[in-house]
C-alpha cells in the first residue's frame, strides 16, 4: 500500500479543501512522477490558471467536471482529464465541489502508458479513455474496463491510501503492456530537467550519439515537444518558481538562461498568460496561490487561483511568441 506523504486540509472562502499527496512505488519512478488525492466543497464556482510544466497530468475525477478553456482549442468539460505537454495556459473551472486524483507523469511514460505518439497530443485536453490504454483483464471474453470504471473504483475505496495502492498496481499493469520508451530519449529529456532547459540541442544529441534531427523526430515522438520548445517550457518553469520565491526579474533572467529581462517577460506572457510581476503579485495576494497547495507540482509555481473579477480572456487570448521548435 502506498502512503500518503502529505496531507493539508482547511476551512476557507465558504468551504472546505483536503490535498493528500503521495509518492507512487518505486517501481513505477521516475516515470510516474506523483499522486494527489483532492477533495474540495466550496459555496461557489472556483477558477484557476494552469502554467505550463514538463510533465503530462492525468486526473481521475470522482463525481463533479471540471470545464478546461485554453485558447486555440473548444472548451472541454469532462470528469477525468488527460493533458499532454503544453506551451500555453489554461484555465479550469468547477462548479464548487470537485474530488479525484490527479497524477503527474513524465511525458516519455506517458507515451508508453497510452501508446498515442505525444506530439499529437500537444496543447490539448481529452477524455483519458479517446486513448489506447492496457485496462482490459486477460481472461478471454472480459470487456474492456474503461478509465470511469477505474475511477469509480477509486472513489470507493474507504481511504486515500488504498486508492495509491490500486494505482500502483493499475500503473504497473499499463506499463508492462506498454511501447517501451527510447534510453536516448530518456537520458535527453534527464538531462534538460537536471539543467532547467539550458543545455544545448547539439550537446544533448552528441551524448545520445544521435543526429539532432533524429533527436528532434524521437522526442517530437516520446515528449511531444522538440527539445527546443521543451526547454523553453523547463526554463520558464524554473523562472516562476525563483519569482515566486523572491528573486529578481533580471537575476532570474541571467540564471536561467534568457538573454535578459525583456527575453523572460516576454516568454513568461506567451507562455503563462501575464507578466511575471502580475504572476508574483497574483500569487502573494491573499487566496492567490491557495495556500500553494493548490500547485500541481511540490516546491513549484505552477497555478493561480483566479478572483471572481479575472476576465479569462485576459489569461487565454492568443498573444504572439517567439517561434516553437516543432
Amino acid at each position: 500500500m502506498t502512503a500518503a506523504v502529505l496531507k493539508r486540509s482547511g476551512r476557507a472562502g465558504g468551504g472546505s479543501w483536503e490535498y493528500v499527496l503521495a509518492a507512487p512505488h518505486p517501481r513505477l519512478r521516475p516515470g510516474v512522477l506523483s499522486y494527489r488525492g483532492v477533495r474540495i466543497a466550496m459555496d461557489g464556482p472556483r477558477r484557476r490558471l494552469e502554467a505550463p510544466i514538463g510533465a503530462a497530468t492525468l486526473l481521475l475525477g470522482f463525481d463533479q467536471p471540471v470545464r478546461i478553456s485554453r485558447a486555440g482549442r473548444p472548451t472541454s468539460t469532462l470528469v477525468s482529464v488527460y493533458s499532454g505537454p503544453t506551451t500555453t495556459p489554461a484555465v479550469g473551472e468547477h462548479g464548487g465541489r470537485i474530488s479525484g486524483i490527479e497524477v503527474l507523469l513524465t511525458p516519455w511514460s506517458a507515451f508508453t502508458l497510452f501508446g498515442t505518439p505525444q506530439y499529437e497530443l500537444v496543447d490539448r485536453t481529452l477524455d483519458p479513455d479517446d486513448l489506447p490504454h492496457a485496462l482490459a483483464t486477460r481472461r478471454a471474453g472480459d470487456r474492456r474496463r474503461s478509465v470511469g470504471d477505474l475511477s469509480a473504483t477509486l472513489a470507493a475505496l474507504p481511504t486515500w491510501e488504498d486508492r495509491f495502492g490500486l494505482l500502483d498496481d493499475v500503473f504497473a499493469r499499463w506499463w508492462e503492456a506498454g511501447a517501451p520508451s527510447s534510453a536516448q530519449v530518456v537520458h535527453a529529456w534527464s538531462e534538460l530537467v537536471r539543467t532547467g532547459g539550458v543545455m544545448p540541442v547539439r550537446r544533448l544529441a552528441e551524448e545520445v550519439g544521435w543526429s539532432v534531427r533524429h533527436l528532434e523526430n524521437r522526442f517530437r515522438e516520446q515528449i511531444g515537444l522538440g527539445p527546443k520548445a521543451a526547454a523553453r517550457v523547463l526554463r520558464l518553469q524554473r523562472a516562476r518558481r525563483l519569482l515566486a520565491a523572491g528573486q529578481g526579474q533580471a537575476e532570474t533572467a541571467a540564471v536561467c538562461g534568457f538573454y535578459d529581462q525583456a527575453h523572460l517577460s516576454g516568454e513568461f506572457k506567451a507562455m503563462t498568460g501575464c507578466t511575471p510581476r502580475e504572476f508574483t503579485v497574483a500569487r502573494r495576494a491573499p487566496g492567490g496561490a491557495g495556500g500553494q497547495v493548490s500547485d500541481r507540482m511540490t516546491g513549484e509555481a505552477t497555478s493561480l487561483v483566479l478572483a471572481s473579477g479575472d476576465r479569462e480572456c485576459d489569461f487565454l487570448q492568443d498573444r504572439p511568441g517567439p517561434p516553437t521548435a516543432r
